[in-house]
């Protein structure tokens, strides 16, 4: 996928291509920030930023424990991430006044998870006519504001 350049993209490219292990599992030991996209943090469960959304908004909620297969986890982790699903839905509503969403799990590569071996449910917030279809037909995103305008406005809704 194409992306324009920027100086926030290229830095993180930079700093973090072949870093060994998984991303979401280093994001855990690291202080929330604008850096890493963690906007909230449950018992089981953590809310971040997608860094490469489809929309403005774009969020992931996930367990702390490296796992691609959703039976594996307990029953409270499973009904955490549905709760801090629905607190996502409700912050998003509050700040950017979606008309739809797309919420859901690609569990496995063949289902399109990038991160298959560490599943996590995406959020994403739609509005009728969004630019959506410019990652289909231009090989592009577009976003409205940066992600670091976009994590302080969520972190602060969050409280």
């Amino acid at each position: 996928m194409k992306h324009l350049w920027s100086p926030w993209r290229m830095e993180y490219i930079e700093n973090h291509i072949g870093e060994p292990g998984c991303v979401f599992c280093r994001v855990q030991e690291e202080k929330d920030s604008p850096d890493n996209l963690v906007v909230h943090r449950d018992v089981h469960v953590f809310v971040m930023l997608n860094r490469y959304p489809y929309t403005t908004g774009h969020l992931m909620v996930i367990p702390y424990r490296h796992e691609a297969d959703l039976a594996a986890l307990s029953p409270e982790t499973r009904a955490e991430m549905m709760e801090l699903t629905t607190q996502a839905i409700e912050v998003l509503r509050e700040i950017y006044h979606p008309q739809a969403f797309n919420v859901g799990m690609n569990l496995g590569a063949a289902a399109g998870a990038g991160i298959a071996a560490h599943l996590h449910m995406h959020i994403v917030p739609r509005w009728s006519g969004d630019t959506n279809f410019m990652s289909t037909l231009a090989d592009t995103r577009v976003l409205p504001e940066s992600l670091e305008v976009t994590y302080e406005r969520i972190r602060e809704a969050w409280k």
